[in-house]
């Protein structure tokens, strides 16, 4: 799902509801509830993916972030033809790979150029979605690389593989999509808490106390700390929230599975890791 008035948001919102059942099953324990901002760098949430606060208000009820030097990354989408397909979210885990969700790069893409936040965009040379990845399946494994022709010189963020996320941990989401307002195509960062961990799949809850994901931040991270270093936990893949992405859960493809990261560092043998 990349084109924007499909919500950009993989296994894909109609599919979302039948995803939970991959996510630990049964109704899970219920979210905690979020009274302060994710513990960070002094720059705040956005200092987490390496930008000062601009604004208030973002992904969906969260903040807008400086992107000069940023390692979340804007994946412009184009077809066979050149034409725009879309457009996704990213995090840079090595110095030319980014990881996405595999929904970005299947169907009529044809090519990715990547948008660092300044600066001229990058070609991806090549860019692989999962092989285990199939639309509307809510076993499938949401994730994709992209290896860039040059180095893309921004901050690199490790992968989460030695340790299982958490229920109730608290979590920093990024992205390029749109917020309440309906704006896209602006880096926001947002925190929200782990509500639900599955083997495929992660989940939160947007709520008005936390935020959450829309049209445009598929591929983005879902990041926590370990060890003071905020990690790659999660792939942003879909949500149940609805086309105004207002309350409701969000799903995120969990890196810690064997077979995702398996096929990440395949691709990627000298990605960072936590």
């Amino acid at each position: 799902m990349k084109r924007a008035v499909r919500a950009t948001l993989g296994v894909s919102l109609l599919a979302a509801a039948s995803v939970c059942g991959s996510c630990g099953g049964g109704s899970g324990p219920t979210a905690p509830s979020l009274t302060s901002p994710v513990p960070g760098p002094a720059g705040g949430v956005c200092g987490v993916i390496g930008g000062a606060n601009q604004v208030s208000l973002g992904i969906v009820n969260g903040t807008v972030c400086s992107s000069a030097n940023t390692p979340v990354v804007l994946l412009n989408l184009r077809d066979k033809d050149g034409g725009p397909s879309g457009a996704c979210s990213g995090t840079i885990i090595a110095p030319r790979a980014v990881l996405t969700a595999a929904h970005c790069l299947v169907g009529d893409t044809a090519a990715v150029r990547v948008y660092r936040g300044s600066g001229d965009q990058v070609a991806a040379a090549s860019f692989h979605a999962n092989p285990r990845y199939r639309a509307n399946d809510s076993s499938s494994l949401d994730v994709g690389v992209i290896v860039t022709e040059q180095d893309l010189d921004r901050p690199i963020v490790p992968l989460l593989v030695s340790r299982d996320a958490q229920v109730g941990e608290q979590a920093v989401i990024a992205g390029w999509g749109k917020d309440e307002s309906g704006i896209g195509t602006t880096l926001r960062a947002g925190t929200t808490s782990i509500l639900v961990v599955g083997a495929v799949f992660l989940q939160t809850r947007h709520t008005t106390g936390t935020s959450g994901v829309c049209s445009g931040d598929s591929g983005g991270p879902l990041l926590l700390s370990e060890g003071g270093v905020w990690a790659v936990a999660g792939v942003t893949s879909a949500t149940d929230t609805g086309a105004f992405c207002t309350e409701g859960a969000n799903y995120f493809a969990n890196v810690r599975n064997p077979d995702i990261t398996a096929f990440i560092l395949g691709l990627v043998p000298n990605a960072s890791r936590r």
